[in-house]
């Protein structure tokens, strides 16, 4: 990988440790997936934050990077961090305190976009939560890679990136195309049909005919859905997507999916309210749409509800449903709105039996941790809820 001779002098430690080992990681980087030159980036968003995912050697990584004076270069935010007992949110709060040492700002959350963190069209980054990883690809038009932590801290220090993968115009374009023939109305019908595309496309850059999401939150959940069940970081949408006019240059598969298959995945997450005891809406984190539209159903149902209703958001989502009596409602019905955090990253087993959900991404992960799950529009779940 070529190196201009600043990168080349930043690699032999003329401008310090911290940017010494960051350059090591994106160097690394580089030559394992061939890139030819680094890019520069116009903001990072940095997973690893989560002191049940990154433990205690994760700690003692960031804390010999803040040692050795590291900052940040570009606008760089955090993915959610986890809630905990007592003892696991004094190593939580460490973990977020180093990150703010370097210079990141602590909103921790996975929809990034949702406030100051919103690129443009176009746009290199180097973000490293999938969800958000496949929005800004697909939704926005930037370009950025499915990073690890590790490599979008390197590349928040040094702000730039190696140029591989994503970053560039050939691997943008699709590779299947998808004839959906599912009667698409609601949300979880995109959540299912992401969860299902996951699972059989691997890592491929699909292409849709035959869809037309009512709301921008419809497409969000799909691609979250497809990034967790798989390793899909873009897709194309047929008059809906800013790529999708230039995504097609060769002859490629077609698969269909029917009704049979999307109603598979609805089916599969169809346990009983029994098994119940916790309704979580936002992964990811919920827009202010969303938000709103529970506390308008919530007002419909008249009643407050028996367990309890969680909403994960970002912090500006929080405020804007502070501000306008939106997050007041619902806790009136026995709702609370948590910022910053994220259940699926948090040691909560032990904690609730079962979920219900509306996030094809929150089925796929609970259930692998061995809860119980219902997954239904949140219409479905705060009238049918007890």
């Amino acid at each position: 990988m070529y190196l201009t001779k600043e990168e080349e002098l930043i690699l032999a430690g003329e401008y310090g440790y911290a940017l010494q080992k960051a350059m090591e990681i994106l160097v690394a980087l580089g030559d394992i997936y061939g890139a030819d030159r680094l890019i520069s980036i116009k903001s990072a968003q940095v997973a690893g934050v989560s002191y049940k995912n990154i433990g205690d050697a994760g700690v003692e990584f960031l804390r010999d990077f803040v040692n050795a004076g590291a900052k940040v270069s570009v606008y760089t935010t955090l993915n959610p961090a986890g809630v905990g007992d007592e003892d696991f949110m004094l190593r939580q709060r460490e973990v977020l305190e180093l990150y703010r040492a370097m210079g990141i700002e602590i909103t921790s959350t996975c929809t990034p976009y949702y406030g100051a963190n919103l690129p443009k069209f176009g746009d290199h980054l180097a973000w490293s939560e999938s969800s958000a990883v496949i929005f800004a690809n697909s939704i926005i038009g930037a370009r950025t890679n499915r990073e690890g932590g590790p490599s979008s801290l390197a590349a928040a220090i040094v702000g730039k990136t190696p140029n591989y993968g994503l970053h560039m115009d050939e691997n943008r374009k699709a590779t299947v195309v998808v004839d959906v023939r599912a009667g698409m109305e609601s949300f979880v019908d995109y959540a299912a049909l992401g969860y299902h595309l996951g699972k059989i496309l691997g890592n491929d850059v699909p292409y849709f005919r035959s869809i037309r999401p009512k709301m921008t939150e419809y497409l969000k959940e799909m691609g979250a859905a497809m990034a967790a069940t798989g390793s899909i970081a873009l897709y194309h949408v047929e008059g809906e997507t800013p790529e999708y006019r230039n995504a097609i240059v060769d002859k490629v598969e077609t698969i269909t999916v029917e009704d049979s298959e999307v109603k598979a995945v609805r089916e599969a997450f169809s346990d009983d309210w029994s098994e119940i005891d916790m309704i979580l809406i936002g992964c990811p984190h919920a827009s202010f749409l969303e938000v709103r539209e529970i506390a308008e159903l919530l007002r419909m149902r008249g009643k407050p509800l028996r367990i309890p209703l969680f909403i994960t958001a970002s912090r500006a989502v929080k405020a804007l449903a502070d501000s306008l009596g939106y997050t007041e409602t619902i806790e009136r019905y026995n709702g609370r709105i948590i910022a910053d955090s994220c259940f699926v990253v948090s040691p909560i087993k032990g904690w609730y039996r079962g979920i219900a959900t509306n996030s094809g991404k929150s089925a796929f992960y609970f259930r692998s941790f061995g809860f119980s799950v219902r997954l239904d529009d949140v219409e479905n779940l705060l009238m049918e809820a007890p």
